[in-house]
């Protein structure tokens, strides 16, 4: 089933009630606490994944939701809208303005449609399956990258990668001009506009990166895991963004140095 006018409407919506949600909070007291796994969470977080489920439920009953904090909601239409109401909560509460909101809507386990939604900042990246990717209302294009040795790589944090990761990463790294650590979602969206080349990323859950794939795609770009595949829910949670599609062969050859073939950390967002 084809993405509407009206799934696009209620993303934005979406996104619109999150940012209500997560502004009165951000740089303020946000209540933070730490999940079983020791990630981070506040009262931002869970306030704005709310918010989205309350408008979710009421307009489309039929349709499933997963979100990071409040978990699964089954539905009989097929689709599922995958939240993370904050990808980024170490930044947010560091009062770093590099998170965002994350939504998705997935069908049988593709990505349809994505939003990265920075409320501080009012920047929104919007994708949706074969059609051009818009920030702020205007076409986002990444950008061409001749050589491994002149694209600039981002991750969120070497911690995150397991030990054969994180030696692959460390392959990676040594084949680019310059690294960027730290960034979250914001990394992607950065790759779609183009000002970014590549990320490269493991241990993400579907809320993660779900809504990452129709933007970057959206903007030229190409998303997939570690072998080069296409990212879909089954996927294992190692992650390539490359604004330049002709790099990824380049980049995949630099990661597949690694010994054996690693489950990662949570990535603990």
């Amino acid at each position: 089933m084809p993405v509407t006018a009206a799934d696009i409407a209620l993303a934005e919506r979406l996104a619109d009630a999150a940012g209500a949600a997560i502004l009165p909070y951000f740089r303020s007291e946000h209540g933070l606490e730490a999940k079983e796994d020791q990630s981070p969470v506040t009262l931002a977080d869970r306030a704005a994944e709310e918010a989205m489920r309350k408008l979710i439920i009421a307009e489309r009953p039929m349709d499933g939701i997963q979100g990071e904090e409040f978990g699964v909601r089954e539905g009989t239409s097929g689709r599922i809208w995958v939240l993370d109401p904050i990808d980024g909560t170490r930044a947010f509460i560091a009062g770093r303005p590099i998170f965002g909101t994350l939504i998705a809507l997935v069908e049988e386990g593709w990505p349809l449609l994505g939003i990265i939604d920075q409320p501080v900042t009012k920047e929104r990246w919007l994708g949706v399956a074969g059609r051009p990717t818009l920030f702020n209302g205007k076409p986002a294009e990444t950008r061409r990258c001749r050589e491994l040795n002149q694209a600039v790589l981002a991750t969120t944090s070497p911690a995150l990668f397991g030990d054969d990761q994180l030696h692959a990463f460390e392959h990676l790294d040594a084949s680019v001009m310059s690294v960027v650590l730290g960034g979250d979602c914001y990394n992607y969206g950065c790759v779609a506009s183009g000002w970014l080349d590549v990320v490269v990323e493991a241990g993400l859950k579907l809320h993660d990166f779900a809504a990452l794939v129709p933007i970057v795609e959206g903007a030229g770009g190409r998303m997939c895991d570690w072998q080069g595949d296409p990212l879909h829910a089954g996927s294992n949670g190692e992650v390539i963004a490359a604004g330049d599609p002709a790099r990824i062969d380049d980049i995949l050859e630099a990661l597949a140095c690694r010994g054996g073939h690693g489950q990662g950390h949570d990535h603990g967002h």
